[in-house]
Protein backbone atom coordinates (compact mmCIF):
# COMPACT_ATOMS: atom_id res chain seq x y z
CA UNK A 1 0.00 0.00 0.00
CA UNK A 2 1.41 3.62 -1.28
CA UNK A 3 1.98 6.23 1.75
CA UNK A 4 2.54 9.53 2.29
CA UNK A 5 3.27 11.11 5.57
CA UNK A 6 4.10 14.83 5.53
CA UNK A 7 5.41 16.71 8.18
CA UNK A 8 7.39 20.14 9.19
CA UNK A 9 4.73 22.59 8.82
CA UNK A 10 3.88 25.36 11.37
CA UNK A 11 3.43 29.13 11.75
CA UNK A 12 6.67 31.25 10.24
CA UNK A 13 6.51 35.01 9.89
CA UNK A 14 7.48 36.20 6.48
CA UNK A 15 10.54 35.82 5.30
CA UNK A 16 11.13 32.61 7.47
CA UNK A 17 12.03 29.12 6.01
CA UNK A 18 10.84 25.65 6.70
CA UNK A 19 12.12 22.14 5.46
CA UNK A 20 9.41 20.15 4.92
CA UNK A 21 9.81 16.20 4.53
CA UNK A 22 7.45 13.72 2.92
CA UNK A 23 8.21 9.58 4.33
CA UNK A 24 7.12 7.46 1.21
CA UNK A 25 6.26 3.47 1.33
CA UNK A 26 5.14 0.61 -0.92
CA UNK A 27 6.69 1.49 -4.43
CA UNK A 28 10.28 1.98 -5.41
CA UNK A 29 10.63 5.66 -3.97
CA UNK A 30 14.88 5.72 -5.69
CA UNK A 31 13.16 5.25 -9.14
CA UNK A 32 10.45 7.44 -8.76
CA UNK A 33 9.91 11.05 -9.94
CA UNK A 34 8.01 12.80 -7.03
CA UNK A 35 6.69 16.13 -6.70
CA UNK A 36 5.70 18.54 -3.98
CA UNK A 37 2.27 20.06 -4.35
CA UNK A 38 0.06 22.62 -1.75
CA UNK A 39 -3.25 23.85 -1.81
CA UNK A 40 -5.48 26.29 -0.26
CA UNK A 41 -9.06 26.52 0.88
CA UNK A 42 -11.51 26.59 -2.60
CA UNK A 43 -8.48 26.04 -4.77
CA UNK A 44 -7.28 23.36 -6.36
CA UNK A 45 -3.89 21.45 -5.39
CA UNK A 46 -1.22 22.73 -7.76
CA UNK A 47 2.07 21.50 -8.49
CA UNK A 48 5.08 23.27 -7.20
CA UNK A 49 8.17 21.59 -7.58
CA UNK A 50 9.02 18.74 -9.10
CA UNK A 51 11.68 16.39 -8.23
CA UNK A 52 13.56 13.69 -10.49
CA UNK A 53 15.61 10.86 -9.95
CA UNK A 54 18.73 12.52 -11.31
CA UNK A 55 18.11 14.29 -7.98
CA UNK A 56 17.10 17.45 -9.84
CA UNK A 57 15.13 19.73 -8.24
CA UNK A 58 12.43 22.30 -11.00
CA UNK A 59 10.06 24.55 -9.29
CA UNK A 60 7.52 26.46 -11.41
CA UNK A 61 8.33 29.75 -11.96
CA UNK A 62 6.26 31.46 -9.36
CA UNK A 63 8.44 30.10 -6.46
CA UNK A 64 11.72 29.67 -8.38
CA UNK A 65 14.91 30.93 -6.28
CA UNK A 66 12.66 29.84 -3.24
CA UNK A 67 11.73 26.36 -3.31
CA UNK A 68 14.15 23.31 -3.38
CA UNK A 69 13.23 19.85 -3.70
CA UNK A 70 15.65 17.01 -2.66
CA UNK A 71 15.34 13.31 -1.84
CA UNK A 72 17.19 10.82 0.52
CA UNK A 73 16.45 7.34 -1.33
CA UNK A 74 18.06 5.60 1.68
CA UNK A 75 15.29 6.83 3.66
CA UNK A 76 12.38 6.97 0.82
CA UNK A 77 12.26 10.57 1.89
CA UNK A 78 11.54 13.70 0.16
CA UNK A 79 11.96 17.20 1.36
CA UNK A 80 11.37 20.32 0.26
CA UNK A 81 13.49 23.66 1.48
CA UNK A 82 11.48 26.97 1.78
CA UNK A 83 13.00 29.86 2.05
CA UNK A 84 11.92 33.41 2.26
CA UNK A 85 8.42 32.44 2.84
CA UNK A 86 5.34 34.61 1.45
CA UNK A 87 2.03 35.17 2.91
CA UNK A 88 1.21 33.70 -0.21
CA UNK A 89 2.98 30.48 0.52
CA UNK A 90 0.36 29.50 3.09
CA UNK A 91 -1.57 26.05 2.33
CA UNK A 92 -1.21 22.45 2.82
CA UNK A 93 1.84 20.76 1.35
CA UNK A 94 1.49 17.43 -0.01
CA UNK A 95 3.99 15.36 -1.96
CA UNK A 96 3.17 12.33 -4.50
CA UNK A 97 4.63 10.24 -6.82
CA UNK A 98 5.12 11.58 -10.51
CA UNK A 99 3.32 9.21 -13.25
CA UNK A 100 3.18 10.15 -16.88
CA UNK A 101 2.90 13.67 -15.64
CA UNK A 102 -0.10 13.49 -13.04
CA UNK A 103 0.38 12.25 -8.94
CA UNK A 104 0.08 8.62 -9.33
CA UNK A 105 -1.41 7.96 -5.76
CA UNK A 106 -3.85 8.54 -3.24
CA UNK A 107 -2.81 11.57 -1.30
CA UNK A 108 -1.66 11.70 2.61
CA UNK A 109 -2.50 13.82 4.99
CA UNK A 110 -0.34 17.10 4.44
CA UNK A 111 1.08 19.24 6.33
CA UNK A 112 -0.08 23.11 7.18
CA UNK A 113 2.05 25.51 6.50
CA UNK A 114 0.91 29.12 7.56
CA UNK A 115 2.72 32.34 6.98
CA UNK A 116 1.30 35.36 9.19
CA UNK A 117 2.58 39.05 9.88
Amino acid sequence: QVQFVESGGGLVQPGGSLRLSCVTSGFTFSTQPMAWYRQVPGKERELVVRSDIDERSYPVTSVRGRFFASREDAKNTLYLQINNLQVEDTAVYYCNALRFGSPGYSWGQGTQVTVFS
